[in-house]
């Protein structure tokens, strides 16, 4: 259904000049229903979901493209097993929990773990399969803020490879090299896939191929897991936490960096602090990280550095202190500017 509404987007705009919209794409739905039936097995509302879904693709392609990016990225179209997740946007509209059964329309009752509690009131419904076959469903409810008391301790926080966080506080986060960790067997299972691969022995191919898929899904575990608790522990703590506004995938200069980068998974820490802040009552600030590293807490100046430099040691003020824990204060200070503007 994704594949066929782009397609049906694409098509009416390559020979007509005509851009369809959300509406007129549900439109065709009841046509659709009627050449394939399959499609009558499946809840309306998901069918009309998946049409949101395409719309959304194309706001965004449409806004990147504003933006002058030189990539702007044209939806592409789902291949097979791609499309891995649907939505009921609407709870009691053909999906509801009862007790530990989901009731699902046009499926039937589904016994489920539920790993906490439903909070609040159920407004959406996501079932998603992960690639190790195992099928998650998560609820999106409407909840009242459940906000901290008040503190009056603010931190800067500076990510980086030594140590996974350095605080304006002086303490760090020791690096977790989830992905390190676990290279030696992916690397093994991989020459494993590669070998059935080129023996053209698909059975074997498919098995290696699911081992694969269960370590990358150990590995982002641990590492989701290690974000919801560092990120738990900020808000508690802080009033105000700062972190620099980074773009991870364009940092790393060599092969080996980028893969450190991705491993410790800066973005999805300071989205899960963002989350956990909002509900708080905390505030969460993204600075500038232009000279950071180089610029001395204490006087202003910058004081250019390599990588291998860990130490900062100012020259004009005589300032001498950890460099990570240099670039921390750096970013408070840019941070607390900005509440005063």
């Amino acid at each position: 259904m994704y594949t066929e509404t782009l397609a049906e987007r694409k098509r009416a705009y390559e020979e007509r000049g005509a851009s369809l919209r959300l509406y007129d794409t549900q439109a065709m739905l009841p046509d659709w229903k009627l050449s394939r039936p399959a499609l009558k097995q499946v809840h309306s509302q998901v069918l009309q979901n998946v049409q949101v879904r395409v719309d959304l693709a194309f706001q965004a392609f449409f806004r990147r493209v504003r933006e002058g990016a030189d990539e702007p990225g044209f939806p592409r179209f789902k291949g097979k097993g791609r499309y891995d997740s649907i939505t009921y946007p609407q709870y009691g509209n053909g999906v509801r929990l009862d007790d530990t059964r989901l009731i699902l329309s046009k499926v039937g009752a589904v016994e489920v773990v539920l790993h906490r509690p439903v909070e609040g009131t159920p407004k959406t419904v996501t079932l998603s399969r992960a690639r190790t076959g195992k099928w998650f469903v998560s609820f999106s409810c409407a909840v009242v803020a459940n906000e901290l008391h008040p503190t009056s301790e603010v931190v800067g926080v500076d990510v980086g490879l030594e140590s996974f966080a350095t605080f304006s506080t002086g303490e760090q986060i020791d690096t977790p090299r989830f992905y390190r960790r676990d290279e030696a067997d992916l690397k093994r299972v991989q020459r494993r896939k590669d070998a059935a691969k080129k023996a053209e022995n698909w059975r074997e191919n498919a098995k290696q191929k699911a081992i694969l898929a269960k370590i990358h899904e150990r590995i982002a575990n641990r590492r989701s897991d290690f974000a919801h608790k560092r990120s738990r522990e900020l808000v508690n703590r802080f009033q105000v936490i700062v972190f620099e506004d980074l773009a991870p995938p364009e940092m790393g200069r060599s092969r080996g960096m980028r893969k450190s980068i991705m491993d410790v998974a800066w973005t999805q820490f300071i989205q899960m602090t963002v989350a956990k802040a909002e509900e708080a009552g905390r505030h969460v600030i993204l600075v500038n990280p232009r000279n950071t590293s180089k610029m001395c807490s204490s006087c202003g100046e910058l004081v250019p550095k390599s990588l291998r430099d860990r130490t900062h040691t100012c020259p004009h003020c005589g300032l001498v202190l950890d460099r990570d824990v240099n670039a921390a204060l750096n970013i408070l200070h840019r941070g607390l500017q900005t509440l005063r503007l």
